[in-house]
């Protein structure tokens, strides 16, 4: 699995954005992907040093539309812990 595979996409929330300060980032990531694969992903991709993972499985929601009821697909999501000093610069600006 190469890097542009592991990183889906970056969460877009508040908590998410107030984690930035504190060098914390928030990151949809591929269901398969092991904490080590998605650190060597975030370290490659971006350029900074990861100190610490967490991981958590995100279970879809169920969704309802006139009769019918739907599944969101389950995600996995990444909070992922930069050294002191490091940022990602591609998601500053999104805050």
């Amino acid at each position: 699995m190469s890097h542009y595979d592991i990183i889906q996409a970056p969460v877009i929330s508040e908590k998410a954005y107030a984690g930035m300060e504190r060098g914390v980032y928030s990151f949809w990531v591929s269901p398969k992907a092991t904490k080590t694969e998605i650190k060597g992903a975030i370290q490659k991709a971006f350029g900074v040093t990861v100190i610490g993972i967490s991981t958590m499985n995100v279970p879809g929601k169920r969704k309802r539309v006139g009769r019918f009821i739907g599944h969101r697909a389950d995600r996995k999501k990444a909070i992922v812990r930069l050294a002191d000093g490091q940022t990602i610069a591609a998601l500053e600006g999104q805050a």
